[in-house]
């Protein structure tokens, strides 16, 4: 009963020895050859800088000074988030930005696996306090025109991994916003209010829920705080949210 197993096991290894000799894994953020499959070669790995504590206790900010856990950082404190609490695995920067951009305009979909394994590493607390996935949406013609919505492929991965229901449809842009980008955080809350409604036939599904949003990219909060204030409209209990990156704060 036990040999069958393994013998699965060793061909399965002769033959992702054979793929490696055929197509070398390759580091994916630079093409540098690396030793196994959706890894990062020791010089990119360096360059990005991974998130960990001390952080912010509410929204994941990192501080640069040692703290006491349960810390909260002074943007927090002066305007309290309605994302109960938002982790992500890095800061955005120019080490980073070619693996976030490759997703979310390149069509590298082979990064999925190896991002959705870093965020549940970075999600950590997040998994016991979340019932349901959720991901931020993009609008009906910025879809059509991607193809995909990078934030739905990296909640699928995270539900496969942590056996989490994800809601794909939880949540719909109905309004068609201008681009973030070059926007204060005033003017990026602007463009964004009442962006994001709760699908009608979702909406009894997420009533008492904790919500987990899972996005891309963190820039000032807004759009994170616009699906907060539609899925709290529809009575789910709590909402946190988990991104791939964070843009650092102005002045870090």
């Amino acid at each position: 009963m036990n040999e069958q197993p393994s013998a699965l096991t060793r061909l399965c290894a002769v033959g992702r020895a054979f793929l490696d000799v055929l197509w070398p894994p390759l580091c994916l953020a630079c093409d540098a050859s690396v030793g196994s499959p959706s890894a990062l070669c020791p010089s990119c790995w360096s360059a990005i800088q991974f998130l960990d504590a001390p952080l912010c206790a509410c929204c994941g900010a990192p501080f640069e000074v040692p703290t006491d856990e349960g810390t909260v950082c002074g943007t927090c404190l002066a305007y309290p988030p309605k994302v109960a609490k938002t982790r992500s695995v890095m800061l955005y920067n120019d080490a980073s930005k070619r693996l976030v951009l490759g997703l979310k305009h390149g069509d590298q979909l082979h990064l999925v696996p190896a991002m959705a394994t870093w965020m549940h590493r970075a999600g950590g607390p997040l998994w016991d306090t979340s019932d349901v996935l959720v991901p931020v949406p993009l609008h009906r013609w910025r879809l059509l025109k991607r193809r995909y919505n990078q934030a739905a492929l990296l909640a699928r991965a995270l539900g496969e991994s942590t056996g989490k229901p994800v809601m794909v449809d939880a949540l719909t842009r109905w309004r068609k916003t201008e681009s973030q980008g070059h926007k204060s955080r005033t003017e990026r809350a602007r463009n964004i209010a009442g962006a994001f409604r709760v699908t009608p036939r979702r909406a009894l599904d997420l009533r008492g829920k904790r919500v987990l949003l899972v996005d891309d990219v963190l820039t000032t909060g807004a759009t994170l705080e616009a699906c907060a204030t539609a899925l709290h409209s529809a009575g789910a209990a709590s909402v946190m949210a988990l991104t791939l990156a964070r843009a650092p704060r102005p002045g870090t």
